[in-house]
């Protein structure tokens, strides 16, 4: 492993409060939720990582989503961060519970606090969501069972984040596409949207323009965020000083990241090459059924 390729761990074992909330998702999807924990907790200093050299995850296997997740946060765990938030919809359905356990930092998935939100506002609800992740009905269950009176439809949006990666938001075949994915859910009358993907508030004014006014737009992140706030107060791990400088690392593109990412931090991050831990890379056994 090139020492080039590593970002080193800050020395918190004085001052816990003062290590990095770490953020992962498959691209620039999770800068949604980075852009909320600096409005929300702006002490915070925060680990970004994108997993841009395997994105996107809506389409990977369960068994492929998991080994990526333990890579990950065991690299993160390296890195001395005091929480992390899976800043990805696909892994929190697939992979959270099952990973909870094996670290010993507190993990946060965006359904829980996405269906909480959803509930609390509407009583028809639609969920846009990767494939893996209306596949796994994991906003379904979770919504149900806080309500099981309120009706709930979901699509799979395979293109999205494609899209979103390329930087094709403004594209006239983008807004198609989302056309093509909402009908259904339009066409049930529904009164809130959630977004089941981190990336999709990027789509934002592209949904507003399709949806009707009346339909309440939930985005996890906000959510999410708010939750992680109440966790870091009850553990005493809230920083009271000055946050250090958000540190971002890729598995692809240091460069591609950066380019893409302006226009949605207001700035050109610093973007550092990362390798995974190797002892858990390899090829991802192939589970029964998939």
């Amino acid at each position: 492993m090139n020492s080039s390729s590593i970002l080193y761990p800050e020395s918190f074992s004085e001052e816990p409060s003062r290590a990095r909330i770490g953020i992962f998702d498959s691209g620039v999807g999770g800068l949604t939720v980075l852009r909320e924990l600096y409005r929300q907790l702006p002490s915070e200093s925060i680990l970004y990582f994108g997993d841009t050299a395997r994105l996107p995850y809506g389409t990977r296997t369960p068994g492929e989503i998991l080994q990526f997740v333990r890579e990950i946060l065991t690299w993160m765990v390296q890195q001395g961060v005091k929480m992390v938030i899976m800043a990805c919809n696909t892994s929190s359905a697939l992979a959270l519970e099952a990973v909870r356990s094996e670290f010993s930092v507190p993990i946060l998935g965006v359904i829980l606090p996405g269906a909480r939100a959803a509930v609390e506002r509407g009583r028809r609800i639609g969920v846009i969501a990767t494939p893996a992740t209306a596949a796994s009905n994991a906003y379904r269950r979770a919504i149900l069972e806080m309500d099981p009176a309120v009706a709930v439809w979901q699509v799979g949006c395979p293109t999205f984040v494609p899209l979103i990666e390329q930087g094709r938001i403004d594209d006239p075949y983008t807004c198609e596409v989302a056309r093509e994915y909402l009908a259904p859910l339009l066409q049930q009358q529904i009164d809130t949207l959630i977004y089941g993907c981190t990336h999709y508030p990027l789509l934002g004014p592209v949904l507003r323009s399709i949806v009707p006014d009346s339909v309440r737009l939930v985005d996890p992140a906000v959510h999410v965020v708010a939750a992680a706030a109440r966790e870091l107060e009850l553990l005493g791990l809230r920083n009271t000083r000055s946050p250090l400088p958000t540190r971002f690392g890729v598995s692809g593109s240091p460069q591609q990241f950066a380019q893409l990412s302006v226009q949605w931090l207001g700035h050109t991050p610093t973007v550092e090459k990362v390798s995974l831990p190797a002892a858990l890379c390899g090829p991802v056994p192939l589970e029964s059924g998939e």
